[in-house]
């Protein structure tokens, strides 16, 4: 898993003038005038934060929460607690860092609390606006299918689709999700092989994501462990089919990996 996985399930929000600001351009002495700033309260220093780091905290939220009307929200939520909280950083060179740590406690705060809201009523629809049902097209396709992904997620404990999503749809290294995650890279691990095993056997009940599955070598190959690959299918996108008790050649036990 050292390699950033390619699996391309959700699209980024749109872009907005400062996208063309990138963080990841800035010198380690900038972030660091601009901490001390902060911790001054110089007038012009939160709103140099926001710029700075906002396109790209915008992205991460987006692929923990999905593209949700709660995003502008959540964002600002996200540098309320940064600016009160700033003076906890240790090494101003780790801002970013940090500031995602931030967005992902922020929005797995809001994922929890959808989900006490939907259990105080008993099971009512989600919060997601409702699909539409007109129109035809591969954006239409790709909407319902960003919807369903959202939905699987949804039955997912929070401490497992965080990561999840970090690693799998922001595409960041291991490291990194232990890090915005505060938790140890072998939890991550863990929580990513669990949210894996439940993902594929969520999304099989869903043809478009199985099909997007189908066609990512990682998430096939879970598909053919957990036997959730049919015939057809498999022939279809190129995926070996997985070989049950039933229609393994006499002779030979089905490997575990098959």
């Amino acid at each position: 898993m050292s390699a950033k996985p390619a699996l391309r399930l959700v699209q980024d929000p749109p872009e907005t003038p400062a996208e063309a600001v990138d963080p990841r351009e800035l010198t380690w002495r900038e972030e660091a005038a601009l901490v001390e700033a902060l911790r001054r309260g110089e007038p012009s220093a939160p709103g140099a934060l926001y710029d700075r780091h906002a396109p790209y905290l915008r992205r991460v939220l987006a692929r923990v929460l999905g593209v949700d009307d709660e995003l502008p929200e959540v964002l600002h939520e996200t540098f309320a607690q940064a600016l009160s909280s700033i003076d906890s950083l240790d090494d101003p060179r780790r801002l970013r860092a940090w500031l995602v740590r931030v967005a992902v406690f922020t929005a797995r705060g809001t994922i929890r609390r959808r989900r006490r809201q939907r259990w105080l009523r008993f099971g009512a629809p989600e919060d997601l606006p409702p699909a539409t049902t007109v129109g035809h097209g591969p954006r239409t396709e790709a909407r319902a299918t960003l919807r369903q992904v959202y939905a699987i997620l949804d039955e997912i404990p929070v401490k497992e689709r965080v990561p999840f999503t970090l690693r799998y749809f922001q595409g960041l290294e291991l490291t990194e999700v232990a890090d915005a995650c505060d938790v140890s890279l072998s939890s991550v691990k863990r929580y990513l092989k669990r949210a894996e095993e439940r993902f594929v056997r969520l999304a099989h009940a869903e043809p478009g994501v199985r099909e997007r599955l189908a066609r990512s070598p990682r998430f096939a190959a879970r598909l053919r462990e957990a036997g959730l690959v049919p015939v057809e299918d498999a022939a279809r996108s190129g995926v070996r089919p997985a070989v049950s008790a039933e229609t393994a050649p006499r002779g030979r036990a089905p490997a575990a990996s098959e």
